[in-house]
């Protein structure tokens, strides 16, 4: 019985070799808690004697039983790997037609989830009743229904009946702005940021930039029409001096493209197909309730930057979760351009320049970022077992109660704080509070990562009271991997910072404090 609970839990493909995967439960956006109090009610308790099963050894065997939940056996065929697109986009610029958004009186598509006692659970025909593609006319433009924006109705029945032997999961038909605004919905232009705001742009007009008082600026959030130009400041992407700007920036985006003309025609090779199909897979379930990263062009995007970063980088190469660390810098990069509604821009609607220009600076602020990182991703992944460990241990530092819980309920932090460590905390936040999180990154010394262990550690413990309630092995690890934060704002991000803050200001310089 233990061993067959555990194969309907844990789901295992060895379909690709080498290439350690998030743990099942990943849901973008995170699940709505009303959503959640429903799947839990619904689940019945089972012995927790019968859910416990062996502990593995030896962190490879953690992560052979940890394969991503999404895989898909063979519904891939062996024709991705033909070209469907350019190699690369042609140089030529086109006028810019009218920015496409969607109009206010067509939001009905996206809908809040239903009452609790209404949410049904997925079943097996869910492929004819909930998942037909839906049109409608939108200011001239066929827009495809929230349904399709997440699956595919080419594969999603071929899926599903592969994934029958999983939990239950609930359809999230809600699809979070990324827009700036607190968790109350007030508008984020205060006073307050006015004055920040106009202190931003006297920083990132003089002649030489200071960085150091760029980060003190930065640390409390970045307005959003400066951040595009300040995280390439403090990415390490463009220089201080104003001067050197537009030559640095036109340097490094030829450079880029020419990685383009130079590498990417080799994705077929037979020694780069696994990393351009593992790619070609992982794309699609990027944020799959946001329609701006279900546009093939958007994708098409994703593909090339995350395949010339893998062979640039043999050390490490394509691992699962990477694919989650370009969207930040995307989205900001293209805000320059949209005012709002980014998560239903239409990419097509920009010119070809301004597309090209977005991606290089996708790329290349993405590579510095994982620079300080990258041994989260070199085999055997020692940074994320070293930070998981470091997690652990400060917890039982902090939180005795909590950590003795864990215990007592045999959960591993490796578990749930492989993820957190593996995609920066992007499965556990919607898309515009790790915008947010990631202006205090980009501020802080090491943010990505020394800063992001304590911002672990305060997101663990603001849990302390749900976590305390999970009596049995299966409900504590459910809650664990779909955390209630869907309608988190940048007021709860503020919080959860500043509480990192104290104890990064309490633990970091004091090893020995608290330590039992």
């Amino acid at each position: 019985m233990a061993t067959e609970n555990k194969i309907h839990f844990w789901r295992k493909n060895a379909k690709v070799p080498g290439s350690l995967q998030p743990i099942y439960g990943a849901r973008y956006p995170p699940v709505d808690p009303r959503v959640l109090c429903s799947l839990l009610k619904d689940t019945p308790k089972t012995n927790t004697v019968n859910m416990k099963s062996k502990k593995p050894s030896t962190f490879h065997e953690f992560a052979r039983s940890t394969n991503d939940a999404w895989d898909i056996d063979d519904v891939e065929g062996n024709d991705f790997l033909a070209p469907t697109h350019p190699t690369f986009i042609p140089t030529q610029t086109h006028s810019s037609p009218q920015m496409a958004r969607l109009s206010v009186s067509n939001q009905s598509t996206v809908k809040e989830p239903p009452p609790v006692d209404t949410v049904e659970p997925v079943c097996t025909d869910i492929c004819q009743d909930h998942l037909k593609v839906d049109s409608e006319l939108v200011n001239g433009r066929v827009v495809k229904s929230s349904s399709d924006a997440q699956l595919n109705s080419n594969t999603v029945c071929g899926t599903l009946q592969k994934q029958q032997s999983l939990p239950v999961r609930p359809i999230i038909p809600l699809v979070a702005r990324i827009s700036d605004q607190n968790a109350s919905g007030a508008p984020p232009m205060t006073v307050r940021e006015k004055t920040r705001l106009d202190k931003f742009k006297q920083l990132l007009a003089s002649p030489n930039t200071d960085l150091d008082d760029l980060r003190k600026q930065s640390w409390s959030g970045i307005p959003r029409e400066v951040r595009p130009v300040t995280w390439r400041l403090l990415s390490g992407y463009l220089p201080p001096n104003m001067e050197r700007r537009e030559l640095v920036l036109q340097r490094k985006r030829e450079e880029y493209f020419g990685f383009i003309e130079q590498y990417y025609h080799s994705r077929t090779d037979e020694h780069h197909r696994d990393t351009y199909r593992q790619i070609h897979i992982d794309i699609p379930r990027t944020n799959p309730l946001i329609p701006l990263f279900q546009q093939p062009l958007v994708q098409e995007v994703f593909e090339r930057i995350l395949f010339i970063w893998a062979i640039r980088h043999p050390a490490s190469g394509y691992v699962q979760g990477i694919n989650d660390l370009v969207t930040p810098f995307f989205v900001v990069f293209l805000s320059e351009f949209v005012e709002e509604d980014v998560e239903n821009f239409e990419m097509a609607a920009l010119p070809l320049e301004t597309q090209r220009n977005i991606e290089a600076d996708s790329f290349w602020c993405m590579s510095k970022l994982l620079d300080g990182i990258q041994d989260n991703y070199t085999f055997a992944q020692p940074g994320i077992q070293t930070k998981v460990k470091a997690l652990e241990e400060l917890v039982s530092r902090i939180d005795e109660d909590v950590h003795l819980h864990f215990r007592r309920c045999e959960v591993e932090y490796l578990q749930f704080a492989f993820r957190w460590m593996n995609n920066l905390l992007m499965r556990e936040l919607p898309l515009r509070c790790t915008i947010r999180l990631w202006d205090t990154y980009q501020a802080e010394s090491e943010g990505f990562s020394h800063f992001h262990l304590y911002v672990c550690a305060a997101f663990l413990i603001k849990w302390r009271k749900e976590i305390l309630s999970m009596l049995d092995f299966q409900g504590l690890l459910m809650l664990l991997q779909n955390l209630p934060t869907i309608h988190w704002g940048n007021e709860e991000v503020g919080l959860l910072l500043a509480e990192a803050y104290r104890l990064k200001y309490m633990f970091a310089d004091a090893p020995s404090h608290y330590k039992r």
